[in-house]
């Protein structure tokens, strides 16, 4: 089928990852340098593409006109194992991952296409531990990354450390699902663990922060059957016109 918008490829040599790293980049039907635009930033970006259906929401919410103008950016990882070592809190790529973002991303984007270059006009958006990515980043660099969209975000003590020790949340705003059916998740190191129960520890905790939230109980489990039904929701709550 037509896209009304297009894609297109770009690749940053990362100094940070040693490797070279693609962003798929996806603008809407009437794209022009003279407006400004949101930066939807989507770790597993293959699969938001694929499984999300990205594209075709964007070519819907643009058309109806439901959505402010959104440019949404891909960034896939190679196999599941390096997705472990970039996305998971304790991943051994995890610090460089986020310099990735943070330093050649967000530069090269600014100077690419028309955003709004600052943290309330960049979302990152993940699923499962790029959810977790998300939210780590974004929590220590709200300046940076103001918005969050995490499905079903992987939650273990370390990722609560780090959420419980930000000292300002009063810029950030997110968007959080989890699955009811998510109480025994296969991870990628094999292991089954409970998504559900550190899931509603953690809302408890952000409920009573001073930010924006949004949080629903999906009936689903830890697929991207799941997601993909709410990722419309997710977009409409963060980028929706008033």
């Amino acid at each position: 089928m037509g896209r009304d918008g297009s894609m297109k490829e770009y690749t940053i040599e990362s100094q940070y990852l040693q490797e070279t790293m693609t962003l798929r980049v996806y603008t809407p039907k009437n794209f022009s340098p003279l407006y400004k635009y949101h930066f939807c930033i989507m770790q597993d970006g293959n699969d938001y593409y694929s499984m999300g259906r990205a594209a075709t929401l964007s070519d819907k919410l643009h058309k109806e006109e439901k959505i402010e103008n959104t440019i949404f950016i891909g960034i896939h990882y190679n196999d599941k194992y390096d997705r472990q070592d970039k996305y998971h809190p304790d991943g051994k790529k995890q610090g460089e991952y986020v310099n990735f973002l943070i330093r050649e991303v967000v530069p090269f984007l600014d100077e690419e296409l028309p955003g709004y270059c600052m943290g309330r006009g960049r979302t990152l958006v993940g699923d499962s531990l790029a959810g977790t990515l998300a939210l780590m980043t974004a929590v220590k660099f709200p300046n940076i990354f103001g918005n969050v969209i995490m499905q079903s975000p992987y939650v273990d003590e370390h990722v609560k450390e780090v959420v419980q020790s930000t000292k300002d949340f009063s810029s950030l705003t997110i968007y959080h699902t989890i699955g009811l059916e998510e109480t025994d998740v296969e991870t990628t190191e094999g292991a089954r663990k409970n998504f559900l129960a550190p899931n509603r520890e953690l809302r408890e905790f952000l409920n009573r922060q001073p930010l924006a939230y949004t949080y629903h109980e999906l009936d689903g489990d830890h697929t991207w059957g799941t997601w993909q039904k709410d990722f419309e929701r997710a977009l409409l709550k963060m980028f929706g016109k008033e």
